[in-house]
């Protein structure tokens, strides 16, 4: 498939009607150089990427969907809002489910980055070019019937990625001191997800290898491996992987993540 059919089917919520592994390939150089073009194909057009996420960095899923390893797509401004602050506490914002295909929901941790983290960073050196961190649902879809595909698919599927809300963002100074400290502060961290007001699972930090953090640590070293790929900049939103499985979506429908003080809550409408 070309990146020009790609983005269509992408554009207009089609499935691909490919077997899992015909699109993606066997090789996940040639997948994410797939994905690139298709991002080229979204600059020209005038869309602005807005940072990366990552996905598959849990791994208790990794058996579930059968793809034993971590992947990244881009972020763009077409698909990332803010949750508003409420009297409640929670944050609560909108996720717009149009042109989606097959939507689910995954509570994640977000970062947003102050400067370039140095080349070969070590986890102090990411920690000191994060500017703050917050709780966030990104929207994941899959052009493959029924979530069926092999780990290249969803590279080349620009990462899964669809929608990205972010909630109340925290100064990652006021939360740790250093990137040991954010570190264990997020790997003991839970998250409750709740449906329509009931509680459908619980996650944990450690589930996204060990912590979002290292998952962030891990997704640079990747990224900067990979021909052509735009380096981390001030003003990027990463977001690390979900804590839980993922929900499918309808439009109508509530839903709120509870994560562990100090990390706060976020709650979404769809539409």
């Amino acid at each position: 498939m070309t990146p020009e059919q790609l983005l269509q089917h992408h554009d207009q919520a089609r499935l691909w009607g490919q077997a899992p592994g015909v699109v993606g390939g066997p090789d996940t150089a040639a997948a994410y150089q797939q994905a690139q073009a298709v991002r080229q194909l979204r600059q020209q057009r005038g869309e602005v990427a807005k940072g990366y996420k990552i996905g598959f960095t849990n791994r208790t899923l990794w058996q579930r969907y059968e793809v034993f390893g971590p992947m990244w797509g881009t972020v763009w401004d077409t698909g990332l809002g803010f949750a508003e602050p409420a009297a409640s506490g929670t944050a609560e914002g909108q996720i717009d489910l149009t042109h989606t295909c097959q939507p689910r929901l995954e509570p994640e941790i977000v970062f947003g980055m102050k400067a370039t983290p140095a080349a070969n960073a070590s986890l102090q050196q990411l920690f000191e070019a994060i500017d703050w961190i917050a709780p966030g649902f990104e929207v994941v879809q899959s052009h493959c019937l029924d979530w069926k595909f092999t780990a290249t698919d969803t590279m080349a599927d620009s990462g899964l990625h669809a929608r990205l809300l972010v909630g109340q963002r925290l100064p990652v100074q006021q939360l740790a001191a250093d990137a040991q400290a954010l570190h264990t502060l997020l790997a003991q961290a839970q998250v409750t997800l709740f449906k329509n007001g009931q509680a459908v699972e619980q996650g944990t930090g450690t589930n996204v290898l060990d912590s979002p953090l290292n998952a962030l640590h891990h997704f640079l070293k990747e990224l900067r491996q990979c021909p052509g790929a735009v380096d981390l900049q001030a003003g990027d939103v990463i977001t690390t992987g979900t804590w839980t499985d993922a929900w499918p979506l309808q439009v109508g429908e509530n839903w709120r993540a509870e994560f562990s003080a100090p990390l706060g809550s976020l709650s979404a409408h769809t539409c």
